[in-house]
């Protein structure tokens, strides 16, 4: 769990749905501020994935790509705000936000962290790995994912229990990676960029339960966009 946290179930909710989509608009538009057409902008084309796997109509990822690059309504102003600190029971966490207000963001953030402990930049991620993470399930059962690690340019991999592979790249790599496995005929279903920690900590049942009610209660903040937690 040292890579990116997710609500458990969200996305099998409709409200958590809506704040999936809202999110993914978000990042839509913050990265068509760098272009519009996402051929040439690698982390709009990402964005623009992730909201098609989660259904989002082409009219609304149109809409937020024109917003985004200023052809609606002027260019839209989001900041892009890093929170470290530690949740309950000294487990690091960074967050990362989008925000059209850094001091309603800080507010509602150090309202949440009175449960944990904020900290300065730069004392969490230390533990942390930046990596690029390209999640993907293989063309057939027993597909040698080491080999196609390989093959596509991959520096690490991870199994998951439902027969997906992450494959962690360098941050600069994440596309091209994701490019080649679907090259392979692997299937991908996220690629971004995450902080994975180099030392999760464990905690028991208890524990975990305030730690999640922790994490929950950041991920139903709008400003929130990713949570990464070293959590064994």
């Amino acid at each position: 769990m040292g890579a990116q946290w997710k609500q458990k179930g969200r996305e099998a909710a409709a409200n958590a749905k809506g704040k999936v989509m809202g999110k993914l608009a978000k990042e839509i538009m913050v990265a068509a501020r760098d272009g519009a057409d996402p051929s040439m902008n690698a982390r709009l084309r990402m964005a623009v994935d992730a909201a098609r796997k989660v259904s989002m109509t082409k009219d609304t990822i149109d809409r937020a790509i024109k917003k985004g690059s200023g052809q609606l309504d002027g260019p839209v102003q989001f900041d892009t705000v890093t929170y470290e600190g530690f949740a309950p029971h000294q487990v690091p966490v960074i967050v990362e936000c989008l925000t059209d207000n850094r001091n309603r963001t800080a507010s509602n953030v150090k309202v949440i962290f009175r449960k944990g402990q904020l900290a300065n930049a730069g004392s969490i991620s230390w533990d942390f790995d930046r990596l690029g993470a390209v999640e993907a399930t293989p063309p057939t059962p027993g597909t040698d994912a080491e080999e196609a690690a390989i093959e596509a340019g991959a520096q690490d991999l991870e199994a998951n229990d439902d027969g997906s592979t992450v494959f962690y790249t360098a941050p600069t790599d994440v596309d091209v990676v994701s490019k080649a496995l679907t090259e392979r005929k692997w299937t991908v279903t996220s690629s971004k960029l995450i902080w994975k920690a180099k030392n999760p900590v464990s905690v028991d049942d208890a524990q975990r339960g305030e730690v999640e009610a922790f994490l929950t209660a950041l991920d139903e903040d709008d400003d929130v966009q990713n949570i990464f937690v070293g959590l064994a």
